[in-house]
């Protein structure tokens, strides 16, 4: 029996890493893995035109043609430790370790109107298994730079290096083991394995109303360069072992307060100590958690979704328990849930804003006063019409569809958190399926228009709405090919990365070019958009030869942004001034061989990074048994001082 295609905008399934889906709209076919490796060009490409004008388009909102499949899937993330590594041959299906798509993108509804978990939480197994998690990269090794050849992005033999790493990678990944280190700073080399357990980061980012909503941005920013810029490893956390017959489980969620950083683990929550790792408390719950959201209201709660029980194989369990955690004290505030009809409702999103907490899914939604978790609205349902999800922090703001899959139209509503009263509206054209909250205020959602993306990033054009009009201030053009933001639309409303937003401003990563010169080596940048205008500033802040540089959050007027490095280096945290983009270096960690293995698993794509107070926290969103190795570990911390 055949595998179905696959949802849209979800990776391609692959026999061994994925159960079969059972889809409920018309999907687009898998593409197939190519043969062969593509043949460097005999000159570099240009990169993208960073000072020209948006492209014209054919209208706001231009309409996808009837019967138009969803967006198509994914490319793979990429493999190998990082950007300037020596390239390694396309996987064909099969292929060991193979990563899937962008994390948070949940398998197809199944019988009842049920959702399978958030960030992908994996129906029952097919008979042939799971996918590996989110982040999950091929073991490699870096190649030894040639006598008389400078480092990252030197040339070589091709074929050579193909060979080379492929033979590597399958021999690592048969022989297994890898072990990871804390180093003093870039240049130690001493290697001794980090203490700790799972943990999680998120400084002030999502602090309800704050720059970290990617919001309005005041005040002065509060991130400043230490004396030494060296980091060093400040714990580990072992990833959990799934129980048997489950092979993937997600753990999802992840947030920093001023004294904790809070990690999900299978069936629980524990707040460890930011600076040791040492674990501070444990908040114990039946299941595992499906959705949170990164946003912490100033008193230290937040919202998750969590299952009623562990998924077994043959009951993968529904998300229908809502709850509201207290970060500082390490509690559960309340926990409620919601039907629909008979059927108890699977959530596929939350988030709070103004004091409520709000869940969407496409069976329904529902919000609850985040204090004492009474009921304060319910979405009106009708056959048409349903709140798919909701984007919070300064404001509350709902994405509402209606019509039928080939004539959908998209209600972008800025909501009113306590009677859930519509305050404003935006209504997109027909056709376009999915739309994404980037920002509530100022409102900025992303979609692919016309499913012109072509990248599977889920972002063709951002759309600035006046909050208290409804009106469109401007649309901004984004062709997929040329940046490298990624929104999942189609159930995690507010999961996009690769861009932020402040001073009236979006800023957004490009696509990876080559640098230029003789090598072949690659960089971007981050470009800024005028929220009024729709245009590009002409502001950039470029990675560097071989870096790939992530707008992670505000702080206050400036840009936090993580640089993933070359294979031979650590990575870097960079302040970007909002107004000059001049580049503040805020860390650089060590560039030991075994403390850069486990930062090149934590794909900025596909984990969760949180930065503050001179701490870099790095997190999986998926435990798993798909592993050769003796030990793998769901986060990374990394301080200077």
């Amino acid at each position: 029996m055949s595998q179905p295609p696959p949802p849209p905008n979800q990776p391609p399934q692959q026999p061994g890493f994925g159960p079969p889906q059972e889809p409920s709209e018309p999907q687009p076919p898998a593409p197939s893995a190519p043969a062969t490796p593509p043949t460097p060009p005999a000159q570099p490409p240009a990169g993208p035109d960073l000072n020209k004008a948006p492209q014209p388009q054919p209208g706001y909102g231009y309409p996808q043609a009837p019967g138009t499949p969803p967006p198509a899937a994914p490319p793979t993330p990429p493999q190998g430790p990082g950007y300037g590594y020596p390239q390694q041959p396309p996987a064909g299906y099969g292929y060991p370790a193979q990563q899937p798509g962008p994390y948070g993108q949940p398998q197809q509804p199944g019988p009842y109107g049920q959702q399978p978990g958030p960030y992908g939480q994996p129906q029952q197994p097919g008979p042939y298994g799971q996918q590996p998690p989110y982040g999950y990269a091929q073991p490699t090794v870096p190649m030894q730079a040639q006598p008389g050849q400078p480092g990252g992005g030197q040339k070589i033999n091709a074929q050579v290096a193909i060979i080379v790493s492929a033979v590597v990678a399958i021999a690592l990944i048969v022989g297994g083991g890898v072990w990871y280190a804390n180093s003093s700073g870039k240049d130690d080399d001493k290697q001794t394995t980090a203490e700790g357990g799972d943990t999680k980061g998120g400084e002030g980012d999502g602090k309800e109303g704050g720059s970290g909503d990617g919001g309005a941005t005041t005040g002065e920013a509060k991130e400043k360069a230490p004396a030494a810029t060296g980091s060093k490893v400040l714990f580990q956390v072992p990833s959990p072992k799934v129980p048997k017959g489950v092979t993937t489980i997600s753990i999802a969620g992840s947030w920093l307060t001023d004294s904790v950083y809070a990690k999900s683990g299978l069936s629980e929550i524990t707040g460890y100590d930011r600076k040791t790792g040492t674990k501070k408390w444990t908040l114990d719950l039946p299941g595992p958690v499906c959705a949170a959201t990164p946003h912490i209201t100033e008193d230290d709660k937040t919202a998750i979704v969590h299952k009623p029980a562990m998924p077994s194989k043959t009951d993968p369990q529904a998300c229908t328990e809502v709850a509201v955690i207290d970060l500082a004290a390490g509690s559960k505030v309340w926990t409620k849930t919601a039907k629909s009809g008979t059927m108890p409702v699977s959530f596929n999103n939350v988030t709070i804003g103004g004091g409520t907490v709000a869940a969407g899914s496409t069976s329904g939604g529902a919000a609850w006063d985040l204090a004492t978790g009474d009921e304060r609205w319910a979405p009106k349902t009708s056959d048409s019409c349903y709140d798919a999800g909701y984007g919070g922090g300064a404001r509350l703001v709902a994405v509402r569809k209606c019509g039928s899959y080939d004539q959908r139209q998209l209600h972008i509503q800025n909501v009113d958190p306590k009677s859930g009263d519509i305050l404003a509206e935006y209504k997109m054209d027909e056709g376009i399926e999915y739309a994404a909250v980037v920002s509530t205020d100022p409102l900025v959602v992303a979609a692919d228009v016309g499913d012109s993306a072509g990248d599977g990033s889920g972002i063709s054009d951002f759309f600035s709405i006046d909050n208290k009009t409804g009106k469109l201030r401007a649309r901004l053009s984004a062709p997929g090919d040329e940046f490298a933001a990624r929104c999942d639309a189609i159930y995690k409303v507010e999961n996009c990365t690769g861009v932020t937003v402040g001073n009236d401003r979006l800023y957004i990563a490009t696509e990876e070019h080559d640098s230029g010169g003789d090598s072949y080596s690659q960089t971007n940048e981050v470009v800024a958009f005028d929220l009024a205008t729709g245009k590009q500033t002409g502001q950039r802040a470029d990675a560097g030869e071989n870096y790939e540089i992530f707008p992670l959050r505000m702080d206050g007027p400036n840009v936090i942004a993580y640089k993933r490095p070359p294979y031979d280096k650590g990575g870097q945290v960079v302040s970007i001034d909002g107004e000059s983009f001049k580049e503040t270096v805020l860390m650089e960690n060590p560039s030991t061989e075994a403390v850069r293995d486990v930062e090149s698993r934590m794909s900025p794509d596909y984990s969760e990074i949180q930065f503050g107070q001179g701490g870099l926290y790095m997190s999986s969103v998926y435990a798993s048994d798909f592993t050769s190795r003796e030990k793998e570990y769901s986060v990374i911390a990394f301080g200077t001082g």
